[in-house]
């Protein structure tokens, strides 16, 4: 199935910058209750339907260096559905999808390539290779493939134990130069810290890219909604916290809202009655609301909708200048 929101193949540019598995992906992941990073360190969250299973955090300091983890999604009972948790550092996009296509069971590595500046994932079994972004399958026996993204929202590490305490949380590789280093994150730190973005703001190397709008700043915080029914809108965070914190808007077919916390954004399905934040607290329909699950004081729980979280460049390559909900207006 192709992507109607997404570039042709032709117009994308392909380029190898390592050699392939140079990256390790994560094949057997494991989980435990503790975590040796910092509590501000940003994760990115499966949090089963059920409510009942543990939600799982994939810390990003440890995908910095894996970039993908196979893994199933936890359920209360029975098998779980396959999954790939996958992270792109130079896009700061983090993206969870279901690894079936077509009844088949994929599995994900690094290919060593970028395209535009995003990670290129191929899968063991037909050695296709996709755009992370996007779950699109840009070349082999799957083109024109897309994986089904699931909600995958990200997180800080305290937020997330405050929200889950009975979550669990990936524990890194025993062996290799990335646990030896124990998951360094300063040049990762740096890279989000320089003006410049794409491969030459990481690495200094390739062209220097253009950005030619005044309203919103590459590498902003972008939170892009894509419902099952179709659509894609992009929410920058500047944007959600210039309208107080909370947003909505019709995506596609879907009525979302999408919130600004302290831990990042998220979004869900828009419930019938008014959200607002009031001293910092999310309350609506008598009761407050906890932004990170969408889990309210009285037991309720809002809907979360298929997002993935990204720098906004590489939304704008995957989707167009116009994506982006309620900017300011184009520079």
């Amino acid at each position: 199935m192709s992507d109607p929101n997404g570039p042709s193949e032709s117009a994308m540019n392909v380029v190898s910058v390592l050699p392939k598995d140079a990256i390790p992906s994560v094949d057997d992941p494991t989980f435990g209750d503790g975590y040796f990073g910092e509590p501000e360190d940003e994760v990115l969250v499966v949090d089963p339907d059920d409510g009942v299973a543990p939600a799982r955090a994939y810390p990003i300091r440890i995908l910095n260096y894996h970039e993908v983890v196979n893994d199933v999604a936890p359920a209360a009972e029975g098998d779980g559905d396959p999954i790939a948790v996958t992270w792109c550092p130079i896009c700061g996009s983090g993206v969870v999808y279901d690894a079936t296509v077509d009844g088949r069971r994929l599995t994900f590595g690094v290919s060593g390539k970028l395209v535009d500046d995003d990670l290129v994932l191929y899968d063991r079994e037909t050695d296709s290779e996709w755009k992370q972004s996007t779950g699109r399958c840009i070349a082999g026996e799957l083109a024109g493939e897309r994986l089904r993204v699931r909600p995958g929202p990200m997180t800080t590490y305290a937020a997330f134990r405050e929200a889950y305490p009975d979550g669990v949380v990936l524990q890194p590789d025993s062996e290799g130069s990335a646990a030896a280093s124990g998951y360094d994150p300063s040049g990762y730190a740096a890279y989000e810290e320089r003006e410049a973005f794409g491969l030459r703001g990481m690495r200094g190397e390739g062209p220097e890219r253009e950005w030619n709008r005044d309203d919103l700043d590459p590498k902003a915080v972008v939170l892009g909604v894509t419902p099952t029914d179709g659509g894609a809108l992009g929410f920058p965070l500047p944007v959600v916290e210039g309208a107080g914190g909370v947003v909505e808007a019709t995506v596609g077919e879907t009525d979302v809202v999408v919130l600004a916390a302290d831990d990042g954004l998220h979004a869900f399905e828009r419930p019938d009655f008014s959200l607002r934040i009031e001293d910092g607290t999310l309350r609506g329909d008598g009761t407050v609301w906890a932004p990170a699950t969408g889990k309210s004081d009285d037991g309720r729980r809002l809907r979360r909708v298929p997002t993935r979280r990204l720098y906004a460049f590489a939304w704008q390559d995957d989707h167009g200048p116009d994506a982006f909900h309620a900017t300011t207006g184009r520079g």
